[in-house]
């Protein structure tokens, strides 16, 4: 990426944090190093480093919308607060090209004996508006906050939902550059998150620069060009989305035994350069699936000619396989109701996804998963074997499995990925005992005469008619 083109660069950003065992410690660090110099002698030190950030580097083009993930304590929101210039780097550079509006803690510089109307045009001045432009843009802070005559009334009497409203949309309104979100977008009801998804939509559609923690990875890839992985303060991985995010839930799932191997596994990938490619690298080359089968080996049905076949070049080059725990998938296919293997199937039809799970070691309360899945990584739908309250009791050492999830190819045309994972349970808690993502991937043909749009065919029957200017007399 240019450099030239980047709204946020990130240079060798390292945080570090001293850590005190006494009290007295810190006064010690305060007053004794000073001496020590004077002596000319090395200085003393009453207090154990912790780097919260350790070498971070990264650019955001203009525009770009970017998600950052990782488990807690990664140093996500730490990154956010020196990206927005509320906490100083200890190492390294930040760069920050426009205005920046950040949805980090809302209400954080409210003055809680101030009005509401008050706070708006001091959160306007801070946030680097006029007060003519607080004043042009009032009305509709005030319509999206929607806290009616509270507006008058300070706000520490304001209950927990209006407070953060009110900040959400001083803090929207701002007709940023920069927008930087932290995981907490939980404001108010069901449809005032709507409301707010919908205003950063807007946002990141006029072209400003979205930089977002988020813990929900069908968010991410569906919202996101580029993730960033954080663990430990360090940067794993940067790349597509959907890689990205593959690779965070490998590392999150990943047993104890197996954890810092993985991520010795991520941070060698990141420092070779990654073995992340493009993201349209997944799907199959331009002409792969073009060729169709011969009539004679394509099957009569009822209703005519089922026009599923296999394709040899639908192969996945993006699938992560998580640390097995005695349990491993083989031979996941789709197949036709007649048991033909397809992976070009036919929009509207029925088929199999199948696979065999071999056991390892014995497991109980087992259950078998499958999801599928766009390119960019959404989930659009799956299934379980059982529920969560009533898995399968046991399976014994050496059994093998067939799993079957049988399902309707409801979708648009385009090219899907499937998951397979079975879990089991470990000590108290349920966990993976074997999971793939991208282990297989199938296309949906054209529909010529097809009516619906967006991804998934809910079976809608459109009905048209001529309205009749005497119905109503």
């Amino acid at each position: 990426m240019s450099s030239e083109r980047a709204a946020i660069r990130i240079e060798n950003v390292g945080k570090c944090y001293p850590l005190y065992e006494r009290p007295a410690d810190r006064l010690k660090q305060f007053i004794l190093p000073r001496f020590s110099r004077l002596a000319r002698r090395e200085p003393a030190r009453y207090f154990e480093e912790y780097w919260a950030l350790r070498d971070v580097s990264f650019e955001v083009a203009r525009g770009e919308q970017v998600g950052i993930v990782g488990r807690n304590g990664a140093g996500k929101s730490t990154l956010l607060q020196i990206i927005c210039n509320t906490l100083a780097p200890t190492t390294g550079t930040v760069n920050v090209e426009g205005r920046v509006a950040a949805l980090l803690e809302l209400g954080a510089g409210f003055n809680p004996q101030q009005t509401g109307e008050e706070n708006v045009f001091l959160n306007g001045c801070v946030l680097g508006l006029s007060r003519q432009q607080v004043e042009e843009r009032y009305d509709r802070i005030l319509a999206f906050a929607d806290v009616g005559d509270f507006i008058a009334q300070p706000v520490k009497n304001y209950s927990s939902g209006m407070y953060m409203r009110l900040a959400f949309a001083i803090a929207v309104h701002v007709e940023p550059d920069v927008l930087v979100v932290d995981e907490a977008l939980s404001v108010g009801d069901e449809a005032f998150q709507r409301k707010c998804h919908a205003r950063i939509k807007k946002i990141r559609d006029d072209g400003a620069t979205i930089l977002f923690v988020s813990h929900s990875a069908g968010h991410v890839t569906e919202v996101c060009s580029r993730a960033i992985l954080l663990d430990g303060g360090e940067l794993l991985s940067v790349g597509p989305a959907k890689h990205v995010i593959s690779r965070y839930q490998k590392l999150l799932y990943a047993p104890a035994s197996r954890a810092q191997a993985i991520r010795d596994e991520l941070r060698h990938e990141h420092l070779q350069g990654g073995s992340i490619g493009p993201l349209h690298e997944e799907a199959p080359s331009a002409g792969a699936g073009l060729a169709r089968p011969d009539s004679a080996d394509t099957p009569q049905s009822a209703d005519g000619v089922d026009t599923a076949y296999f394709d040899p070049g639908l192969v996945p080059r993006s699938t992560v396989v998580y640390p097995s725990l005695g349990c491993a998938i083989e031979d996941p296919h789709l197949q036709s109701l007649e048991g033909r293997r397809v992976n070009v199937l036919q929009a509207g039809r029925e088929y199999v996804y199948a696979y065999r799970a071999h056991f390892d070691a014995a497991a109980v309360a087992v259950r078998f998963g499958m999801m599928i899945k766009t390119v960019t990584g959404v989930e659009l739908g799956g299934a379980a074997s059982a529920p969560e309250v009533a898995p399968h009791a046991y399976f014994a050492g050496g059994q093998s499995v067939a799993v079957r999830f049988r399902f309707r190819a409801m979708l648009a045309p385009g090219t899907y990925f499937l998951n397979a994972g079975v879990v089991g349970l470990l000590g108290e808690q349920e966990q993976y005992l074997c999971r793939y993502v991208d282990i297989a991937m199938f296309r949906v043909g054209p529909v010529s005469d097809g009516m619906a749009t967006g991804m998934v065919d809910f079976g809608i029957t459109p009905e048209i008619r001529v309205a009749d200017d005497d119905s109503s007399s």
